[in-house]
């Protein structure tokens, strides 16, 4: 009896993660940042990478200091990752300075990066200011045409835009004046309106009002609201990173956020505004072809 045996076959296209990076700043606290971004690409699934443009010194009472990393160091943390492990989408968190907005710009155009995330930091949860007054302008010129979306809050978009954002109906128009600006979409988050319902908007250039995706919810109360949109952020990245569309990215990062903060509403991390409840349904590390 004659046996022969068999050639064994393999996958010639490589498994790998699903990768994000977050260029932002470090929160000392945990609950917002670099940290925050970390634990929300953790806990949907993919691998998480970070170019960190600050330090700040933090925790749920507000912030007390700010330390810039220089700036070579800043685009050699991006071109390591980028080189060696690569990327499939980015979030872009604090940018302090135009100096590193410029670093950062100029990165993304370098490796032709896609799939950015740009949310505008620019007021923390406790009321600190965390950029000068330069920056926001450096932001509309130099990122805003490169990102995939930005996402400000009503604070953000009222420095943006200079004029505040009173009520629901005013929300069309922020978007349509923030789409102006240059940004090929743009989710206007409308948490920081009274009332129990909240409203979000996604735009895309080219849309008219009436084709605005509109995400409404009934608001939770909770004192953690720390880290909201860094997380919110980097979760549409996380899902931009598994191949989802922008509008379906955006629809399931708010489901999981609207969950993160329900599972921490009524837990205790410091004296002041706590952060959310990243890991309350985590999943598995996503695992894409190619």
């Amino acid at each position: 009896m004659t046996v022969t045996a068999s050639t064994p076959t393999f996958d010639s296209s490589p498994k790998r993660y699903a990768r994000v990076l977050s260029i932002a700043g470090s929160d000392s606290g945990g609950g917002a940042g670099i940290q925050a971004d970390l634990k929300t690409c953790a806990a949907l699934g993919c691998y998480g990478m970070t170019a960190i443009t600050a330090i700040t010194v933090q925790n749920t009472l507000g912030v007390t200091g700010i330390h810039g990393i220089p700036l070579n160091t800043v685009r050699d943390q991006i071109d390591a990752v980028v080189s060696d492990i690569g990327v499939d989408a980015v979030k872009i968190g604090m940018l302090a300075t135009p100096e590193v907005v410029s670093v950062v710009a100029d990165a993304i155009r370098r490796h032709q990066l896609t799939n950015v995330v740009l949310d505008p930091v620019m007021v923390a949860t406790s009321g600190d200011r965390l950029i000068v007054p330069e920056t926001a302008q450096a932001l509309v010129s130099e990122l805003f045409p490169l990102a995939t979306v930005i996402t400000p809050n009503l604070d953000e978009a009222a420095l943006l835009l200079g004029r505040s954002i009173d009520g629901i109906p005013a929300l069309d128009a922020a978007v349509a004046d923030l789409l102006a600006l240059g940004a090929p979409s743009v989710l206007l988050k409308g948490g920081h309106l009274n009332g129990d319902v909240v409203m979000d908007v996604l735009g895309l250039q080219g849309q008219t009002a009436g084709d605005y995706l509109r995400l409404q919810s009934q608001r939770i109360v909770t004192h953690n609201g720390h880290g909201t949109g860094c997380t919110l952020s980097s979760a549409i990245a996380s899902f931009l990173a598994q191949g989802l569309p922008l509008a379906q990215a955006v629809t399931e990062a708010r489901r999981y956020i609207l969950g993160a903060i329900e599972a921490g509403a009524d837990v205790y991390t410091g004296h002041g505004h706590g952060p959310l409840n990243h890991g309350y349904a985590p999943r598995a590390q996503r695992i894409v072809q190619g």
